[in-house]
């Protein structure tokens, strides 16, 4: 039993080195926050590397790490409020009005590269990795989405500001959308490895009919209903100004906790509801004060999350992937996301130097880690496959956040730069 306090000489203990490390943790991240537009490094990439320290910490200390099969409810949980967060964010900065033509990238991101990505990543995972088809596509499911928590270099500005850059608006709203929308593909996994199943009224009616509408129609509604009634109570004098940060996450935990009552994609309401959120008075001044507030709480959940799932990190987890699991990292990152994205662009406007970033920034982050966590706890993976694809998602997660968190900002900063005016 670890105590605050003890009676007598007490040194080394175990809760006091825990706080003194969180409150070096905070200080670290304030300064890397404050400094990491002056530098090359994202602060991702600082929390991975206190998330280490924490786990070769733990160990010394003889604490038990987090078990991605006997703690995946936490994991879960914990993931899932860092992605809500980030995807009514991701909503709330875009200003882009829809429309087919002005949305196509995102279209062609998300219809064309997402679904082939899966399907590259179960076959390799099939095929090289020895897994069950069920499993690869978890797999697939889980790593094909690109992260919304942790794409701080490449998202558009705050609303307002405009999002003409094409290679920050796709990659800000494929993010948005298809953490949602890797859903049917996750449960289409578990189906497959749960064995019998009707694929139309197990799967295609209630998981993609349903769900992905009924998100989307929830988010978005409930976005636009929340900014109507806090602008409502806000002009009575009942909701001040000074508290309108704090919107965000009341917003995005009603919308979700609503939507996921009614059996659909809270992810997809997230996101809409941001959307929605943004759609109401759009020169309305409050949307930079809930932006704000969204923004902070984005910082908060991005240092937590990556500091804990890199505390979980150990040697022996790192070689359970095996050799094919570790070259998954490169075919994925280096051939299927940035292959697909030319394929997929082939015949669009974008220039060939942004079509090159969109496919190069296909990050992946702490959404993968949720999607491995509900496929872990619908009890139909063996403890070997769900311990591979957890570790898979570490390895792949890992690169993702050093390399791209490296490469980001000069190369988003090159973009700006050529930009007219």
């Amino acid at each position: 039993m670890i105590l605050a306090a003890s009676p007598g000489f007490s040194f080394a203990d175990a809760y006091a080195i825990g706080i003194a490390f969180g409150g070096i943790v905070i200080l670290v991240a304030i300064a890397a926050l404050s400094s990491h537009s002056d530098r090359i490094y994202s602060p991702a990439a600082v929390y991975l590397v206190l998330g280490a320290v924490a786990s070769a910490g733990l160990h010394l200390l003889g604490i038990d790490l987090l078990s991605p099969i006997e703690d995946s409810t936490l994991i879960e949980h914990l993931t899932e409020l860092a992605v809500i967060i980030a995807l009514f964010g991701a909503g709330l900065r875009l200003d882009r009005r829809f429309g087919l033509g002005r949305w196509r990238s995102t279209s062609l991101l998300i219809l064309v590269v997402m679904p082939l990505t899966i399907a590259a990543v179960a076959a390799f995972a099939n095929l090289a990795m020895g897994l069950s088809l069920g499993a690869a596509i978890i797999l697939g499911a889980a790593l094909a989405p690109t992260d919304p928590v942790l794409a701080r270099d490449l998202k558009v500005g705050p609303p307002g500001k405009g999002d003409s850059n094409e290679t920050r608006f796709a990659l800000t709203s494929e993010a948005g959308l298809n953490d949602g929308l890797a859903f049917p593909f996750i449960f289409l996994g578990v189906l497959v490895a749960g064995g019998d199943f009707n694929l139309f009224t197990d799967w295609f009616v209630p998981d993609v009919l349903y769900a992905v509408t009924v998100g989307i129609a929830f988010g978005f509604a409930g976005g636009h209903l929340i900014a109507w009634g806090s602008d409502r109570l806000r002009r009575a004098g009942w909701l001040r100004p000074r508290f309108d940060g704090w919107l965000a996450l009341a917003a995005v935990l009603a919308i979700y906790g609503i939507t996921e009552i009614a059996g659909a994609y809270g992810f997809l309401a997230a996101f809409a509801g941001g959307l929605g959120f943004r759609r109401h008075e759009w020169s309305h001044e409050a949307h930079g004060r809930v932006h704000a507030g969204a923004d902070l709480m984005e910082d908060v959940t991005e240092l937590g999350m990556v500091l804990i799932l890199g505390s979980t990190v150990t040697i022996a987890g790192l070689g359970n992937p095996g050799l094919a699991g570790w070259l998954l990292v490169p075919f994925l990152l280096i051939l299927v996301r940035p292959l697909l994205t030319l394929m997929a662009f082939s015949r669009s406007p974008v220039s060939m130097r942004e079509r090159l970033l969109i496919g190069w920034f296909g990050i992946r982050g702490v959404g993968s880690f949720y999607y491995a966590a509900v496929a872990i706890n619908a009890g139909v993976l063996a403890v070997d496959e769900a311990s591979r694809i957890y570790w898979t998602i570490v390895l792949c997660v890992g690169v993702s956040i050093l390399v791209h968190g490296f490469t980001g900002r000069p190369a988003m900063a090159s973009i700006d730069d050529a930009e007219p005016g």
